[in-house]
């Protein structure tokens, strides 16, 4: 689901600041030694070991890696319970007082890491001069990117046509904005998808995610006559599978994001090339997205 291999998941940033030639090993990737108290090491690591950051003028491939070392919870309340239980024996005490309880359950996480073996987490990303694409659309790791970029100078934020624009997200009964970059514009702009002829919502293996005044309702399969039943009573697209002439992917409105975009690549013998050949077709879908916006957006904004 990364930008090398697969099927991708990519959310594109805009970068508005950044020096000539990032210093990616400032914040280089370290293992969690065993035995550690460190719970979480965050850092940048290159898609190959030993290779260059630098992959083309103004563009750099990088990977930043996530591990986490967290106790298996299971493991944890079998382990509680067998010291409750010592405790008990112990003390005489029939039963243990919260503040007791939780003081074991961090002794048996404790004991429990001592053994663990950390989870780990890679993101593949680029950042092609003011451009930065980022191998994931969920939140929490997009920020994570963001933030380690921050570290070492990179300073991006979340790009979309509404905020390139100023446009302002329109009052929707039906649709909930929860974060700055988020807007109903893009719901628009999808429920405009089910009348265009090239960018048109996937009608046999379909898949949508739809906010009507009850609830939020996930379609899948042939789902266009449900879906424009919802819509004619004013439903919201939220996100929905998209098809073009040589492609398909997952359009999250709301974010302005694509997810499991299907890409058809030549062979390669080495990575930069499979990498230039994916974003390029990456960045197609978005400047195809960006398009019809532009198109529409007198329509959009005033609808």
């Amino acid at each position: 689901m990364g930008l090398l291999n697969g099927s991708a998941s990519v959310t594109r940033c805009v970068v508005t600041s950044r020096p000539d030639e990032p210093d990616f090993e400032q914040a280089h990737f370290e293992e969690i030694v065993p035995g550690s108290t460190i719970r979480e090491r965050v850092g940048f690591v290159p898609f190959e070991p030993d290779a260059d950051y630098r992959v083309g003028q103004h563009r750099w491939a990088f990977r930043v890696r996530v591990d986490v070392l967290k106790p298996d919870p299971t493991r944890v309340q079998e382990r509680l319970k067998e010291l409750v239980h010592e405790e008990k024996l112990a003390s005489g005490l029939p039963v243990l007082s919260p503040r007791k309880v939780r003081q074991l359950r961090e002794l048996a996480e404790e004991e429990l890491l001592v053994t663990t073996t950390p989870r780990s987490r890679v993101i593949e990303c680029c950042l092609d001069d003011s451009t930065l694409w980022v191998g994931t659309t969920a939140k929490t790791h997009i920020g994570t990117v963001l933030g380690l970029l921050y570290e070492i100078g990179v300073v991006s934020d979340f790009k979309a046509p509404w905020l390139d624009h100023g446009d302002e997200s329109p009052a929707d009964a039906f649709v909930e904005i929860s974060e700055p970059w988020q807007s109903a514009l893009g719901c628009r702009l999808a429920r405009r998808m089910m009348d265009d002829p090239e960018l048109m919502v996937e009608p046999v293996s379909g898949s949508a995610r739809i906010a009507t005044r009850e609830a939020r309702i996930t379609l899948s399969g042939e789902i266009m006559n449900d879906l424009v039943h919802h819509i004619s009573r004013g439903a919201q697209i939220l996100s929905v599978k998209v098809a073009s002439s040589d492609t398909s992917f997952r359009f999250d409105a709301l974010n302005y994001r694509v997810s499991g975009l299907r890409i058809d690549t030549e062979v390669h013998e080495h990575w930069h090339d499979q990498l230039d050949e994916r974003l390029e077709k990456i960045e197609e879908v978005y400047d195809l997205l960006d398009t019809r916006y532009e198109a529409l957006r007198n329509e959009l904004v005033t609808t």
